[in-house]
Protein backbone atom coordinates (compact mmCIF):
# COMPACT_ATOMS: atom_id res chain seq x y z
CA UNK A 1 0.00 0.00 0.00
CA UNK A 2 0.86 3.86 -0.89
CA UNK A 3 1.23 5.82 1.71
CA UNK A 4 1.58 9.50 1.13
CA UNK A 5 2.97 12.14 3.82
CA UNK A 6 0.91 15.32 3.05
CA UNK A 7 1.89 18.66 4.58
CA UNK A 8 -0.52 21.72 4.23
CA UNK A 9 0.55 24.71 2.27
CA UNK A 10 3.40 22.65 0.11
CA UNK A 11 3.59 20.98 -3.16
CA UNK A 12 2.78 17.47 -1.93
CA UNK A 13 -0.88 18.41 -3.59
CA UNK A 14 1.05 17.70 -6.87
CA UNK A 15 1.27 13.27 -5.30
CA UNK A 16 -2.13 13.22 -4.70
CA UNK A 17 -3.24 14.24 -7.82
CA UNK A 18 -1.08 11.92 -9.81
CA UNK A 19 -1.98 9.10 -7.48
CA UNK A 20 -5.99 10.11 -8.43
CA UNK A 21 -4.98 10.60 -12.00
CA UNK A 22 -3.57 6.93 -12.03
CA UNK A 23 -6.78 6.02 -9.84
CA UNK A 24 -4.04 4.02 -7.16
CA UNK A 25 -4.88 3.46 -3.45
CA UNK A 26 -3.42 5.34 -1.12
CA UNK A 27 -3.35 6.53 2.54
CA UNK A 28 -2.89 9.92 3.54
CA UNK A 29 -1.24 11.39 6.99
CA UNK A 30 -1.64 14.85 7.10
CA UNK A 31 0.66 17.56 8.76
CA UNK A 32 -0.09 20.86 10.14
CA UNK A 33 3.30 23.35 10.34
CA UNK A 34 4.32 25.10 12.71
CA UNK A 35 2.12 28.44 13.34
CA UNK A 36 5.29 30.75 14.18
CA UNK A 37 7.93 29.06 12.50
CA UNK A 38 5.92 27.65 9.25
CA UNK A 39 8.55 24.84 9.66
CA UNK A 40 7.01 20.80 8.84
CA UNK A 41 6.64 19.05 12.33
CA UNK A 42 9.68 17.17 13.77
CA UNK A 43 7.63 14.10 13.41
CA UNK A 44 8.72 14.03 9.94
CA UNK A 45 11.97 12.94 10.25
CA UNK A 46 11.39 9.66 11.61
CA UNK A 47 10.19 9.20 8.00
CA UNK A 48 13.19 10.84 6.15
CA UNK A 49 16.16 12.74 7.64
CA UNK A 50 15.23 15.86 6.39
CA UNK A 51 12.26 16.41 7.74
CA UNK A 52 10.01 17.34 4.75
CA UNK A 53 7.66 17.01 2.51
CA UNK A 54 6.31 15.72 0.09
CA UNK A 55 7.34 11.87 1.30
CA UNK A 56 5.87 8.54 -0.10
CA UNK A 57 6.20 4.94 1.19
CA UNK A 58 5.59 2.32 -0.77
CA UNK A 59 6.30 -1.11 0.61
CA UNK A 60 9.06 0.14 2.66
CA UNK A 61 10.29 2.19 0.46
CA UNK A 62 10.56 6.04 1.04
CA UNK A 63 11.00 8.02 -1.66
CA UNK A 64 11.24 11.94 -1.26
CA UNK A 65 11.43 14.62 -3.76
CA UNK A 66 7.75 15.69 -5.43
CA UNK A 67 10.07 15.32 -9.08
CA UNK A 68 11.42 11.97 -8.43
CA UNK A 69 7.51 11.24 -6.69
CA UNK A 70 6.24 11.71 -9.66
CA UNK A 71 8.44 9.46 -11.55
CA UNK A 72 8.58 6.91 -9.39
CA UNK A 73 4.91 6.23 -9.94
CA UNK A 74 4.65 7.10 -13.31
CA UNK A 75 7.01 4.01 -13.55
CA UNK A 76 5.78 1.36 -11.97
CA UNK A 77 1.95 2.44 -12.16
CA UNK A 78 1.21 4.22 -15.21
CA UNK A 79 1.40 1.22 -17.74
CA UNK A 80 -2.08 1.41 -19.25
CA UNK A 81 -2.68 5.23 -19.04
CA UNK A 82 0.58 7.08 -20.75
CA UNK A 83 1.21 10.45 -18.53
CA UNK A 84 4.95 10.11 -20.05
CA UNK A 85 5.44 10.04 -23.82
CA UNK A 86 7.38 7.15 -24.82
CA UNK A 87 11.30 7.46 -24.76
CA UNK A 88 13.47 8.74 -27.68
CA UNK A 89 10.53 10.75 -29.05
CA UNK A 90 10.55 14.53 -28.85
CA UNK A 91 7.77 14.93 -26.52
CA UNK A 92 9.54 12.64 -24.00
CA UNK A 93 12.56 14.99 -23.90
CA UNK A 94 10.33 17.63 -23.32
CA UNK A 95 8.23 15.75 -20.42
CA UNK A 96 11.93 15.58 -19.06
CA UNK A 97 12.87 18.84 -19.34
CA UNK A 98 10.15 20.75 -17.69
CA UNK A 99 9.79 17.51 -14.80
CA UNK A 100 12.94 18.81 -14.16
CA UNK A 101 12.62 22.88 -14.63
CA UNK A 102 9.52 23.45 -12.18
CA UNK A 103 11.97 22.76 -9.11
CA UNK A 104 15.05 23.54 -10.33
CA UNK A 105 14.19 27.04 -12.43
CA UNK A 106 11.17 27.86 -11.77
CA UNK A 107 10.74 27.64 -7.81
CA UNK A 108 14.21 29.24 -6.66
CA UNK A 109 12.92 32.64 -7.88
CA UNK A 110 9.62 32.38 -6.09
CA UNK A 111 10.82 30.96 -3.20
CA UNK A 112 13.00 34.09 -3.07
CA UNK A 113 9.90 36.41 -3.65
CA UNK A 114 8.50 34.40 -0.14
CA UNK A 115 11.79 34.47 1.94
CA UNK A 116 12.73 38.65 1.26
CA UNK A 117 8.82 39.47 1.74
CA UNK A 118 8.87 38.05 4.62
CA UNK A 119 12.17 39.45 5.51
CA UNK A 120 10.77 43.27 5.32
CA UNK A 121 7.29 42.59 7.54
CA UNK A 122 9.71 40.44 10.24
CA UNK A 123 9.74 41.55 13.82
CA UNK A 124 13.15 43.33 14.31
CA UNK A 125 15.01 46.24 16.47
CA UNK A 126 13.33 49.96 14.76
CA UNK A 127 16.79 50.47 13.95
CA UNK A 128 17.49 47.52 11.72
CA UNK A 129 14.25 47.19 10.03
CA UNK A 130 15.14 50.37 7.02
CA UNK A 131 18.49 48.59 6.57
CA UNK A 132 16.69 44.84 6.41
CA UNK A 133 14.00 46.81 4.23
CA UNK A 134 16.46 48.10 1.90
CA UNK A 135 18.55 45.36 1.60
CA UNK A 136 15.35 42.56 0.61
CA UNK A 137 13.88 45.56 -1.67
CA UNK A 138 17.28 46.19 -3.73
CA UNK A 139 17.13 42.21 -3.96
CA UNK A 140 13.67 41.88 -5.10
CA UNK A 141 14.16 45.03 -7.78
CA UNK A 142 17.11 44.33 -8.68
CA UNK A 143 17.29 40.47 -9.55
CA UNK A 144 14.40 38.43 -8.07
CA UNK A 145 11.30 40.16 -10.23
CA UNK A 146 13.25 40.38 -13.07
CA UNK A 147 13.81 36.61 -12.76
CA UNK A 148 9.90 35.85 -12.00
CA UNK A 149 9.07 37.85 -15.32
CA UNK A 150 11.73 36.55 -17.26
CA UNK A 151 10.98 32.63 -16.52
CA UNK A 152 7.37 32.92 -16.50
CA UNK A 153 7.47 35.10 -19.98
CA UNK A 154 9.11 32.24 -21.05
CA UNK A 155 6.55 29.51 -19.70
CA UNK A 156 3.85 31.46 -21.12
CA UNK A 157 5.34 31.83 -24.44
CA UNK A 158 5.69 28.35 -24.74
CA UNK A 159 2.02 27.51 -23.40
CA UNK A 160 1.08 29.47 -26.61
CA UNK A 161 2.45 26.87 -28.66
CA UNK A 162 0.82 24.13 -27.27
CA UNK A 163 -2.07 22.65 -24.04
CA UNK A 164 0.24 21.16 -22.03
CA UNK A 165 4.17 20.89 -21.42
CA UNK A 166 5.39 17.57 -23.23
CA UNK A 167 2.54 18.62 -26.36
CA UNK A 168 -0.91 18.02 -27.37
CA UNK A 169 -1.32 15.66 -24.19
CA UNK A 170 -1.47 16.14 -20.58
CA UNK A 171 1.24 14.36 -18.92
CA UNK A 172 3.13 13.99 -15.54
CA UNK A 173 5.08 17.14 -16.46
CA UNK A 174 1.78 19.28 -16.25
CA UNK A 175 1.06 17.43 -12.74
CA UNK A 176 4.90 18.92 -11.75
CA UNK A 177 4.68 22.34 -13.64
CA UNK A 178 1.19 22.83 -11.11
CA UNK A 179 2.57 24.35 -8.34
CA UNK A 180 5.36 26.86 -9.50
CA UNK A 181 2.60 28.33 -11.85
CA UNK A 182 -0.53 28.64 -9.03
CA UNK A 183 2.24 30.28 -7.51
CA UNK A 184 3.47 32.49 -9.57
CA UNK A 185 -0.30 33.98 -10.60
CA UNK A 186 -0.21 34.48 -6.96
CA UNK A 187 3.11 36.30 -6.42
CA UNK A 188 3.61 37.98 -9.55
CA UNK A 189 2.39 39.92 -12.29
CA UNK A 190 -1.01 37.58 -13.11
CA UNK A 191 -2.42 39.66 -15.96
CA UNK A 192 0.27 39.50 -18.55
CA UNK A 193 0.31 35.48 -18.00
CA UNK A 194 -2.88 34.68 -19.98
CA UNK A 195 -1.52 31.60 -21.49
CA UNK A 196 -0.68 30.22 -18.16
CA UNK A 197 -4.09 31.33 -16.72
CA UNK A 198 -5.79 29.58 -19.03
CA UNK A 199 -3.56 26.68 -18.38
CA UNK A 200 -3.96 26.66 -15.02
CA UNK A 201 -8.32 26.83 -15.42
CA UNK A 202 -7.89 23.63 -17.70
CA UNK A 203 -5.93 21.64 -14.90
CA UNK A 204 -8.38 22.71 -12.33
CA UNK A 205 -11.11 20.72 -14.42
CA UNK A 206 -9.68 18.02 -14.55
CA UNK A 207 -11.66 15.23 -12.18
CA UNK A 208 -8.67 14.03 -10.47
CA UNK A 209 -7.40 17.45 -9.28
CA UNK A 210 -10.33 18.05 -7.69
CA UNK A 211 -10.38 14.65 -5.81
CA UNK A 212 -6.97 15.46 -4.74
CA UNK A 213 -8.30 18.51 -3.38
CA UNK A 214 -11.06 17.00 -1.29
CA UNK A 215 -8.30 14.28 -0.33
CA UNK A 216 -5.69 16.34 0.86
CA UNK A 217 -7.36 20.13 0.86
CA UNK A 218 -7.68 23.28 -1.20
CA UNK A 219 -3.80 24.12 -2.52
CA UNK A 220 -2.60 27.14 -0.70
CA UNK A 221 0.39 29.31 -1.54
CA UNK A 222 2.52 30.26 1.33
CA UNK A 223 2.57 34.07 1.28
Amino acid sequence: MITVHHLEQSRSHRVLWLLEELEAPYELVRYSRNRVTMLAPPELRAIHPLGKSPLLVDDGVVVAESGAILEYLVERHDLPRNFAPANGTDAHLRYRYWMHYAEGSAMPPLLLSLVLSRIRTAPMPFFAKPVARAIADRTLDGFVRPQIKLHFDYVDNELSESLWFAGDTFSAADIQMSFPLEAALVRGDSSRWSNIARWVERIRLRPAYARAVERGGPVEILR
